[in-house]
């Protein structure tokens, strides 16, 4: 054991509920509450000195465990006893190393945490794989935060060969020997990223969609969240299965994007992520949808900067859903179905261009997969799950320190921003958005940033 190296000594994990200011739809689904986890890990260096590291995380179960067959209630007990599970790994592993390899060695060991809790808690449906990836998140955020604190470096500085011994061969394969991470990671965060707002399927777009305001100090229309923060990056959420609405509510966005860019008098520079949740039953919905999205709104159309997976998100199950012609108009980025570099060469073959990263799959995942990503000249984005306090950080750090990520998502702020208003002071420009813009220059603290 190298005096660089770190084993685990201890494991505490914690929830925090929250309620929403207004609901969010996820694939149909009208979502007004979150429940966070917690972790802390203490480490030992080689050295016998220790340090604690935090993560945290949205359990994200509408998302992570969608099911038309169990309640929220049951995926969100599924993916708590996965917690406990997989603090049990963390702590039982005996592993010493670099995070990297600690987490990357236990992953396979972590994904039996979810066909343990199918068969112990007989549910009706397996949990799937994305849904362990999700807790098992903040349990390695907190160990990347903790060997950033033992080392007093922030921990983009510690994937170098100083500290990480081995080379992305052993962790992706021969065809990525003598390529080492730290070639692929900033060391130092982009100074400021533009902001994509959600336009969420449920949100007021003008003063007369806004049926039961909130009235709490926060806009309560999408004309007012763009003259209040300065927004140029929208992030549609749409149907998948109304072309005609869908159609309609993108003409709508842009309407008012383009009302308020000349009631402030300013270039109307505006780009757009569309977002079908997987609810397109084939390509074909989505090219005709861009293509009378384009006769309505020429202006619009060309502000659509890529398109989140629109279709099923097993794509071994779907092999027709491939999405070459509609990426030779716009990059289609995989996001669901994102699991590791497997289902990121099944989507490269089914015509995918880019590649969606999150936090909520883990540090140790989203770091290998941004090499993967960049080696194959993919177009990279970095998204959240409503991310808040600590876990957007950690969201924003990533998307700060991938080469060729252009923009930020913050969600948290639009519908909960209670969870965030312990963090506002501490880290300026970062849960408040001004000129479009977030703060990511702050983004360089010991560890994951967050302390």
């Amino acid at each position: 054991m190298k005096n660089t190296d770190i084993r685990v000594r201890d494991v505490y994990f914690e929830y925090e509920d929250f309620r929403y200011r207004t609901p969010i739809k996820f694939g149909g689904v009208a979502l007004d509450r979150a429940t966070v986890l917690n972790v802390r890990v203490l480490v030992e260096g080689g050295d016998g000195r220790t340090a604690t590291g935090s993560g945290s995380m949205p359990l994200g179960n509408v998302w992570a465990f969608p099911s038309r067959v169990l309640t929220y209630d049951q995926t969100l007990a599924a993916m708590r006893f996965i917690a406990s599970r997989v603090a049990q790994e963390y702590r039982a592993c005996g592993l010493t190393g670099h995070p990297i390899d600690i987490s990357h060695g236990l992953e396979p060991e972590l994904l039996h945490a979810g066909n343990d809790c199918t068969a112990v808690q007989q549910l009706a449906e397996p949990v799937p794989r994305l849904a362990v990836l999700v807790v098992a998140s903040a349990f390695d955020a907190a160990l990347h935060d903790a060997y950033g604190r033992l080392h007093g470096l922030n921990c983009y500085r510690t994937y170098g060969p100083e500290f990480l011994e081995h080379d992305l061969g052993d962790y992706l394969g021969a065809e990525f020997d003598g390529l080492r991470l730290h070639e692929f990671v900033s060391t130092e965060p982009k100074p400021k990223m533009p902001l994509y707002h959600l336009v969420g399927a449920l949100d007021p777009l003008a003063p007369d969609d806004v049926t039961a305001p909130v009235r709490d100090g926060l806009p309560e229309h999408l004309g007012e969240w763009i003259r209040r923060d300065g927004l140029t990056h929208l992030k549609i959420k749409l149907n998948g299965d109304d072309l005609a609405w869908d159609v309609e509510r993108c003409v709508r966005v842009n309407a008012v994007a383009e009302e308020e860019a000349n009631l402030r008098r300013v270039n109307n520079r505006f780009w757009y992520s569309l977002d079908f949740n997987e609810r397109c039953q084939n390509v074909g919905y989505l090219l005709e949808f861009l293509r009378r999205l384009k006769d309505r709104t020429p202006a619009g159309y060309d502000r659509v900067q890529y398109v989140e997976q629109p279709t099923a998100r097993d794509l071994a199950a779907n092999p027709q859903n491939k999405m070459h012609e509609a990426a030779k108009l716009k990059p289609v980025v995989i996001d669901e179905s994102l699991l590791g570099l497997e289902s990121l060469k099944l989507a490269m073959e089914m015509g995918y261009t880019g590649v969606a990263f999150k936090a909520c799959k883990g540090q140790t995942q989203s770091l290998l997969l941004a090499a993967a990503a960049q080696k194959y000249g993919l177009f990279r984005c970095v998204q959240d799950l409503t991310c808040v306090g600590a876990s957007l950080i950690h969201s924003a750090g990533l998307a700060a320190h991938v080469p060729g990520v252009a923009a930020i998502e913050s969600n948290g702020r639009q519908y909960c921003p209670a969870a965030n208003a312990p963090w506002d002071a501490k880290f300026p420009g970062v849960f408040t958005i001004r000129d479009g813009q977030m703060n990511t220059a702050v983004l360089n603290g010991p560890g994951l940033g967050a302390g």
